[in-house]
Formats: structure tokens, sequence, C-alpha cells
């Protein structure tokens, strides 16, 4: 996934966004205080309407979608709506400790 900026050294979550999607907002919370908690784990934030191409080639059909990346940029979960931080978390670690081919 080209997201056009750098993944983190142990995960990346990943978040598609538009500008007036309220559960958006509150997914980029949660993602933030995982991000935080986690060491070498980034959070990347897209706007869906300016990146279409990204949308339509991993079937992103609502806002907020998120993905969870390894350190290689796999996807290893990929979940729409607002998530729970516990489910973030449990995600996370399936990314952190799945080694990367």
């Amino acid at each position: 996934m080209d997201l056009g900026e750098p993944l983190g050294e142990r995960a990346t979550l990943v978040q598609f966004s538009t500008a007036f999607c309220q559960p958006c907002r509150a997914t980029r919370r949660v993602l933030a205080e995982v991000a935080e908690m986690v060491p070498g784990v980034r959070h990347v934030e897209i706007d869906a309407e300016s990146r279409l191409d990204l949308v339509r080639a991993h079937d992103v059909m609502r806002t907020p979608t998120v993905f969870v990346l390894d350190k290689s940029g796999k996807i290893v979960k990929k979940a729409s709506g607002q998530p729970r931080k516990a489910d973030v978390i449990a995600a996370l670690a399936l990314a952190v400790d799945t080694p990367s081919q």
C-alpha cells in the first residue's frame, strides 16, 4: 500500500476518513492513543476523497475504514466503522507478533 508516508517500525494503523465523517474523528483519537501506547507503531490518516486510487485498490466502501499493517506493509487486518480500543490493540498484536515475509 503506497501511503505516501513512511511506515511504523513495528506496525502501521491506516485510517481512511472523509471530512464530514463524525465516527472518523473518534477513530482518529482511538488510533492516535494506541499508536502512542505502543513503541514503533504509527498512525496514518488518509483522506478517502483525495486518494481514490487506494480506496478502489483496497475495496474501501465506507469511512472510517482501518487497516493494520505489519512492519513490511502487509495488511494483517481490515475493519470498517468506529473501532473499540481493545479491538485495535488485539489486531495490532497480530501485526507486531507476526514475522514478516
